[in-house]
């Protein structure tokens, strides 16, 4: 009996936790599809609530505009859109789609982005949902950036499917480094707000890929959704490691690092090599 409750007790306490997807495809079919409701599926069995914004099939609208502002904008002839809709924000003015999309962020305990990789970046639909719904003041201040950003207490990650193999994006491959791929994503969009950044679930080409590779994928997939919620978040450099005029990196942390192999991240690197995987596992 007291076995029973113990149970009830740690399924309320799941249940309490939130799931925000926000899916990018415009197939059904498609192995981001499958992708996706694979997470629904675990997540929802282990007693999580999910969202889901389908974006192509919500026709989210892409493009930043003043027509994300109910009434009229401060200043028409000199339109600055993060000044506006800051404004607006405040007055409670934003545009009903926006709004929706905010409720739901708030609510999420953790956003998992899923998609498939266009140009090295995430599709045009969902940097429309990324450039519209994290408005100035609601997603970031001035004050609060980073390691001190809105949704640090939040978590968040990218899932996505490449075209290319894994080796066309090694430090060696013609792509590039994929760590450096991700660096403008994880750190200058999800951890500038503050989340903190689980590492990328990726799904390397798919298209190209086996019938028995997929599933492989898809279950490997499904085996860290059992614990995804309680992974450790990557690394990056805390906000106070930077001084507050400039911010640039403080002496003494840069002194610190003088003599290590590696650089500090792949943005802060200190013209040292960057660190293994720092963008791609906890821990690197």
């Amino acid at each position: 009996m007291i076995f029973g409750c113990l149970l009830n007790l740690i399924f309320l306490l799941l249940a309490a936790k939130k799931v925000l997807i926000v899916y990018a495809h415009q197939s059904s079919g498609s192995f981001n599809a499958a992708a996706k409701d694979a997470a629904v599926e675990v997540l929802t069995t282990q007693g999580y609530t999910v969202d889901i914004s389908d974006l192509y099939a919500m026709n989210f609208k892409a493009t930043a505009t003043a027509e994300d502002i109910k009434g009229d904008v401060k200043e028409a002839e000199h339109f600055r859109y993060s000044k506006e809709t800051r404004l607006a924000w405040e007055d409670g003015r934003l545009s009903e789609d926006i709004t929706k999309e905010q409720t739901k962020l708030t609510e999420a305990d953790l956003i998992i982005f899923q998609f498939p990789m266009y140009w090295f970046s995430v599709p045009g639909i969902l940097k429309g949902w990324i450039d519209r719904v994290l408005t100035s003041g609601f997603a970031f201040t001035q004050e609060k950036l980073y390691s001190l950003g809105i949704f640090k207490d939040k978590k968040a990650m990218l899932s996505f499917t490449t075209g290319s193999p894994e080796s066309m994006f090694s430090p060696t491959g013609i792509n590039g480094d994929m760590n450096v791929t991700l660096w403008p994503l994880q750190n200058g969009i999800l951890h500038y707000c503050g989340f903190q950044v689980l590492a990328p679930q990726i799904f390397w080409a798919p298209s190209s890929a086996s019938p028995e590779a997929r599933t492989s994928m898809l279950e490997g997939w499904r085996t860290r959704l059992q614990g995804l919620l309680e992974e450790k978040p990557l690394s990056f450099i805390p906000l106070d490691g930077f001084d507050e005029k400039g911010f640039q990196l403080k002496p003494h942390v840069h002194e610190e690092h003088a003599s290590k192999e590696f650089g500090l991240t792949v943005g802060v690197h200190l013209g040292k090599p960057i660190p293994p995987n720092c963008m791609m596992k906890a821990g690197s």
